[in-house]
This record gives C-alpha cells, sequence and structure tokens, in this order.
C-alpha cells in the first residue's frame, strides 16, 4: 500500500491547496440576475432617449422615458417578491434612476426648446439634473427606514414625466420647442426645484395588491385604460400634471388648518 507523504522530497512540508468551496455563512459575492436586468433595461431607455433627443426625434425620446418609468416601478417590485434585495441592487437602481430621471429629461428638453435660450436654458436644466441628484441622495439616506406613505419632494420619475410629458404633447401637435421656450423652462424649473422641496407627495406605498377592493375599482381599471389609449400623451400629461400640483395643495391646505407636516407619515431626513 502507498502512503502519501506530508512532506516534500527535501523534508518541507507540503503546502495545502486552499478550498475552492465557499465557508458556510460568508456572503455571496455575485449579483442578483433578475431584478438587475429592469434596472438595465430602464438605464437603456434613459439613454436611448437621449440618442433619440439627439436625432431630433422627441416623441421616440419623451416614449422612452416613460418606458424607464414603467420598468424602475418593476425592478424593486420583483426583487422583494423575489427575495433578492442587496446593496448592489440599490446603487445601481439609483445610478439608472440619475440617467434615465436626471441626465435624460433635461437634455431632451434642452435640445427640444431650451438650448436657443443660451445660458438660461442651461440654468433650468442644470437646475432639474441637480434637483434629481440631490432627490435620490436625500431618497437613499431614507432607503433603510420604513416606508412612508408620503415623499418628501416631487419624486425624480414623476418630475421626469412632467418635463419629457410636455416635449411629448407638444411634439405631437406639431409645436416647435423655440414658440414655447419660457413655457419649457418654467416647467423644468418647477420640477428642479419642487423635487428638493419639502412639499409633501403622496407615495402610493400603503397600497397593496393582494388586498381586497370594492367592484367599482376592478370596473374603472379598463375604463382608465381606454381613455388612456384615446390620446396617450395629452392623459399621461395630463395625470402627472396633477401630481406635481397635488404636493401644494395638501400643503396649502394643512397650513391654512394650522396642522403643517404634523402627522404625516412623510419621508424626512435631518440633512436636508
Amino acid at each position: 500500500m502507498r502512503f502519501k507523504r506530508n512532506k516534500n522530497r527535501f523534508g518541507a512540508p507540503r503546502r495545502t491547496i486552499a478550498s475552492a468551496v465557499r465557508p458556510a455563512g460568508q456572503p455571496h459575492k455575485g449579483v442578483y440576475l433578475l431584478p438587475n436586468l429592469f434596472t438595465t433595461a430602464a438605464l437603456f431607455c434613459g439613454f436611448y432617449g437621449i440618442v433619440q433627443a439627439m436625432g431630433q426625434q422627441f416623441t421616440t425620446a419623451a416614449v422612452a422615458i416613460f418606458a424607464a418609468m414603467v420598468l424602475d416601478s418593476l425592478d424593486g417590485r420583483v426583487a422583494r417578491m423575489t427575495n433578492t434585495q442587496s446593496a448592489f441592487g440599490a446603487e445601481y437602481d439609483s445610478l439608472a434612476d440619475m440617467v434615465s430621471f436626471g441626465a435624460a429629461p433635461a437634455l431632451i428638453v434642452y435640445e427640444w426648446a431650451l438650448h436657443g435660450m443660451g445660458k438660461l436654458g442651461w440654468v433650468a436644466a442644470f437646475v432639474y439634473v441637480a434637483g434629481a441628484a440631490l432627490r435620490l441622495a436625500r431618497f437613499n439616506t431614507n432607503a433603510a427606514k420604513v416606508d412612508k406613505a408620503w415623499f418628501q419632494g416631487l419624486p425624480s420619475p414623476a418630475a421626469a414625466a412632467l418635463v419629457t410629458g410636455f416635449v411629448w404633447v407638444m411634439d405631437d401637435v406639431k409645436m416647435a420647442g423655440a414658440e414655447l421656450d419660457w413655457l419649457a423652462w418654467t416647467i423644468t424649473f418647477y420640477a428642479g426645484v419642487t423635487m428638493v422641496s419639502s412639499v409633501p407627495f403622496f407615495s402610493g406605498k400603503d397600497f397593496h395588491f393582494r388586498k381586497s377592493v370594492p367592484f367599482l375599482v376592478l370596473a374603472l381599471i379598463p375604463l382608465a385604460f381606454a381613455l388612456a389609449s384615446q390620446d396617450p400623451p395629452k392623459v399621461l400629461f395630463g395625470v402627472f400634471v396633477l401630481y406635481g400640483l397635488s404636493g401644494y395643495v395638501v400643503y396649502v391646505v394643512r397650513r391654512l388648518k394650522g396642522q403643517g407636516l404634523k402627522g404625516l407619515d412623510i419621508e424626512e431626513d435631518k440633512h436636508f
């Protein structure tokens, strides 16, 4: 019988090869594929919107941002449903949002209407980009906290829908951006400032699909789809205009009642 020696021919102990098996309890170093596929698709839509705006295809660019919104709303839900949340996914999602809902809408509206305004056009576009970056940074600092029923400031996807929705509607009716430069400037500036405001916007996070709802609600869903299909740009832009104003309505009403923001389940950060 041949025995394996523990020493080499020079008498020194043999070196043992480290096992390739991952020790128990050590965190997995890979990334989850499914939720990050949705995030990558949303990022691609933002990039595609920029490319289309550079080619003066503004309707396609705006539609790409709305597609990014849908995909962005799915990646988090998919991660929670499949229990594949991760710190990497959260950071990746935030970076993708900065492109799709920060840089892309600003560049789209700049190419469409603001470039002819000189430095004033730069101001509105940059205020929007900076507002999106600050909004996402503030949201990330609250990411570990319990979900809140109200957002602090306008969410960046809604701000992107407000800006690119306006471009979509006007381009659909064949109105040139140069004719509406000041209106585009106002909407872009408004969206950028509102993102970093303390105005409360309903988040919808307390709505769960597993809860039972009245039959009337189920019957209204096809009606909503039918209305949206009649004229998607106008309907979607109208919805986000109402949402973009709703926070100020809530804020003013509560101020008039002397309530302020007390009692609202709102995300807050002491650094802002």
